[in-house]
């Protein structure tokens, strides 16, 4: 019977407590921010309110204090007419018959008071006193006509406005009209209604107009935040996707912009590892296969073993080669220095840089380009490393006594680069697959190649804003042809798009 001696494994360490997850956003709601702005519109609003209602208030009871006052000095003006009139029928005070003036003060709800040019009081030939006024106010003195008087307030009785009685432009006493206290409040009291209606209904408007602009303003805010506590929690498809206006819609593309690139970071890197277990495998499993061999001796340790386990270890270094050339490609976007280049120039140098190798596989090296200069605004040392790679894939599967033609020209207001080659050539239906990441065709397995060569130089060229195609005879030989626009006043992203990256 066969124990297990092995140490008892220790108990597992409790979990560590989640991190606390803020509760979700009941829909509609407006949040902290969202309540906050509300209220600050609402103070806003009740402060407004409360100004307008009391000028409005304080405007409307001096304006009717005004109007009141006009009308009561042309009802005392109209009053002193008619007392000049009997005035002057009766050819002075004692007879005058003042009945038509008191019918007017009557009218106007006010008492009449008639004095003489002495100040005494004037009973008039009617036989009515109007002793009823003896407590007034000073009657006003020195007026130049009927249509002007003064307005006071006689003690508790109310308002009063006098006139002076003008005869030949004499004047031969005056009338005073005081009016009840009660009289002053009918219009104010209408004033009073009209503006609180008004301003509760500006409050209500108000109100109802903060509350709209509340929202419009926080829902965006709101559905990034909960978009963005999405993404953390890892919902990698969450999206704001919110068509708001201004800077608002301005954050919302711009926050969905960067999770599609957080995305696509996340799976490139999956897609990378998956990439080096992939390639890695094959070499990694023939060299520990090889090497039990030599460990349990089923096989000696020969030059030829030897050398064979060797030559997969350099295929190990030129897959992890390739692969952190294809890193480095992908992440090109954020890494070119841009700068007016002379194209021909880089090809030129590329050439002499690979012609070694070219020479040693065999291989006729040819360049053409113009003498002009081919400018375009690009990473020189990047279109560098682009070119020298396919010169590299003409050297690796071009046969000997092949020639490689390299050559750079202008064509329709585009810089135009091609290798060309008079090798065996690509098979048609490996043709749309040559730019693929780690996609080996015949050749390739044939000769070992990783499949990363073509794929950094796609990237290389598109991030220069060109293209790059491949296209091969019926009769052999493949033509690698890259487009790149020509130099041109940089554009301000093109500029951005030149910054280095600030290293993290």
């Amino acid at each position: 019977m066969i124990r297990d001696r092995s140490p008892a494994r220790p108990a597992a360490a409790p979990a560590a407590p989640a991190a606390p997850v803020a509760p979700p956003r009941r829909p509609g709601g407006l949040g902290p921010l969202g309540r906050r702005l509300f209220a600050a519109f609402v103070v806003v609003a009740l402060a407004s309110v409360a100004l307008l209602t009391a000028a409005a208030l304080v405007g409307a009871d001096r304006g009717l204090s005004s109007a009141r006052q006009a009308d009561r000095l042309e009802t005392a003006s109209r009053v002193a007419a008619a007392a000049a009139d009997a005035y002057r029928a009766a050819d002075g005070w004692p007879a005058a018959d003042l009945s038509a003036a008191r019918s007017l003060a009557a009218g106007a709800g006010a008492e009449l008071t008639v004095r003489d040019a002495d100040g005494h009081a004037v009973t008039g030939g009617s036989g009515a006193g109007t002793g009823a006024g003896t407590g007034a106010g000073t009657a006003g003195h020195g007026m130049s006509g009927q249509e002007h008087g003064s307005y006071g307030h006689g003690g508790s009785s109310g308002p009063t406005a006098t006139a002076s009685v003008l005869v030949d432009s004499a004047a031969v006493g005056s009338v005073l009209l005081r009016f009840p206290s009660g009289a002053t409040s009918g219009g104010l009291s209408v004033a009073w209604g009209w503006v609180t209606v008004a301003a509760v209904g500006a409050l209500v408007l108000a109100l109802a107009v903060s509350w709209f602009v509340t929202r419009r303003l926080t829902a965006p805010v709101v559905r990034v935040a909960a978009t963005a506590r999405a993404l953390a929690a890892g919902d990698r498809e969450a999206r704001a996707r919110i068509d708001a206006p201004g800077e608002l819609g301005d954050l919302a593309r711009a926050f969905d912009a960067m999770a599609d690139e957080v995305t696509r970071a996340e799976q490139a890197r999956h897609r990378l590892a998956a990439d080096i277990a992939h390639e890695l495998r094959t070499p990694l499993a023939a060299l520990q296969a090889g090497l039990e061999e030599l460990r349990d001796g089923y096989a000696d340790p020969s030059p030829e073993r030897l050398a064979a386990l060797h030559d997969q270890t350099l295929r190990l270094g030129r897959v992890v080669g390739d692969l952190g050339e294809l890193a480095d490609a992908e992440s090109a976007r954020l890494s070119l220095r841009r700068a007016e280049v002379d194209l021909a120039a880089v090809v030129r140098a590329a050439v002499a840089d690979r012609e070694a190798e070219l020479r040693t596989a065999g291989l006729t090296v040819r360049t053409r380009t113009e003498s002009a200069p081919l400018l375009v605004y690009a990473d020189a040392d990047r279109l560098h490393q682009a070119l020298g790679n396919l010169l590299s894939n003409a050297a690796r599967y071009c046969r000997p006594g092949d020639t490689v033609t390299v050559g750079a020209s202008c064509r329709a207001g585009e810089a135009v680069v091609e290798v060309a080659d008079t090798g065996p050539g690509i098979p048609a239906e490996e043709l749309p697959h040559v730019f693929d990441r780690l996609w080996r065709g015949t050749r390739a397995q044939a000769t070992g190649g990783s499949g990363i060569g073509l794929a950094v130089v796609k990237e290389l060229v598109t991030a220069h804003g060109g293209s790059v195609g491949a296209a091969s005879g019926p009769d052999g030989g493949t033509r690698i042809t890259l487009r790149l626009p020509t130099a041109g006043t940089p554009t301000a992203a093109t500029r951005a798009a030149a910054t280095p990256a600030a290293p993290t």
